[in-house]
């Protein structure tokens, strides 16, 4: 298993920057027939299982990411005499580069200019954006259609790990290969220095469980790696401790286990604390929607910061844009689980607000109902790898 091709694949719900107000949280409940339960106890080893069983389960949530196939867009457009800088488009990788992609946009738009700034949206990428550009000294208005907590980016994994920026590193720009992995950098050091409860960031250790050996190598510099896409070697460093367990060292049965340690952001404390930030600071919330981009030149402001994801599809006829729907399911909180594991195409994340469940990725999807098929998917294959999990 190649370890890039795993976290873009499997992880794709686990960072995720998303439209404002595309999202839906609905009550799941299942048919008790359709599933055994599945009771593990707690154990005493350094790992305790997750309990996996479907009257743990306390909600289903559903959000659009805001998919292209060439990644995401920071550039900038002029329109009549308002200055327009895109950051959008960010898919399954929109908390992880946030403070990246923001660095980026606001160092592209605001040297030079001297007025108020105006931000469209208030999704993790809008809030990011309007806290750097207050923090280089410029009053900021966000206009938005909802705000935290009922913006897509609430409904996001929250696991650091660029996943599903883009379709192909292939067919990626050479302009955008540079972005990407500036704003991987930038954005790692930057939540490093948020890691304390009140933003909600926190180190865990992550489990990569396969059927399969992991290949030679699996973990370190590859040697070939100046004959491949640069931008496929731009996190190499960025998961400390990457390495193959050994049969002693493995908690799981089921296969071969890796590890690394990678940062933990969960969107509905981190998402609250910038706004809250961002209020301190004098910034201004509007609440309404722009439709057109001559509504966007009436504004006052005329530095204009886009991050209206899937938004930008409509507001400023982006037609590569298209959703990738992801769906998670939370089980009880366990405290005592400190960990992530990821098994085939699910993956687990523990969190404050609940055990996460998810590994779901379907582009040009727009629905934002539950599918309970899936749900009762993503439970047997989590009751499987923990209750492959090793006894004392």
């Amino acid at each position: 298993m190649d370890r890039r091709g795993f976290l873009r694949g499997s992880m794709s719900v686990g960072a995720a920057g998303l439209l404002s107000g595309c999202a839906k949280r609905v009550p799941t409940a299942l048919d008790p027939a359709a599933m055994a339960p599945i009771n593990l106890p707690i154990s005493n080893c350094a790992l305790p299982p997750v309990r996996v069983s479907q009257d743990r389960v306390i909600r289903t949530v559903v959000g659009l990411r805001p998919h292209r196939a060439s990644g995401f867009r920071v550039e900038r457009e002029l329109l009549g005499g308002t200055t327009v800088v895109h950051n959008y488009g960010h898919s399954g990788g929109g908390i992880t580069l946030c403070w990246g992609t923001s660095k980026l946009a606001i160092d592209m738009g605001l040297p030079g200019y001297t007025g108020r700034v105006a931000v469209l949206g208030s999704g993790v990428i809008g809030l990011t954006t309007a806290r750097l550009a207050q923090d280089a000294g410029y009053a900021v208005t966000i206009y938005t259609k909802a705000l935290p907590p009922d913006t897509t980016s609430n409904i996001a994994g929250g696991q650091w790990g660029p996943s599903s920026v883009y379709s192909d590193p292939h067919n990626v720009t050479d302009a955008f290969t540079d972005q990407f992995i500036f704003a991987c950098k930038f954005a790692y050091e930057r939540f490093q220095i948020l890691t304390q409860p009140k933003y909600g960031v926190r180190w865990m250790r992550n489990y990569i469980i396969n059927r399969k050996p992991f290949p030679a190598g699996f973990g370190k510099p590859n040697p070939d790696a100046v004959a491949t896409p640069r931008i496929e070697h731009a996190t190499d460093g960025l998961m400390p401790e990457m390495r193959v367990l050994d049969d002693k060292e493995n908690p799981f049965k089921i296969g071969h286990t890796a590890q690394f340690d990678g940062m933990m952001i969960e969107p509905p404390m981190f998402l609250d604390a910038l706004a809250e930030d961002f209020r301190i600071a004098g910034g201004k919330f509007v609440l309404g929607e722009l439709k057109t981009p001559a509504d966007v030149q009436a504004l006052p402001e005329k530095m204009v910061f886009n991050c209206t994801g899937l938004g930008a599809k409509a507001l400023f006829g982006d037609k590569e844009l298209t959703p990738a729907r992801g769906q998670l399911t939370f089980l009880v909180p366990q405290p005592e689980v400190t960990y992530a594991a990821m098994f085939e195409d699910a993956y687990m994340f523990s969190r404050r607000d609940g055990i996460l469940l998810g590994g779901t990725y379907d582009e040009g999807n727009w629905s934002l109902q539950p599918d309970m098929n899936t749900v009762q998917q993503k439970l047997k294959k989590h009751a499987e790898l923990f209750t492959s999990m090793k006894s004392c």
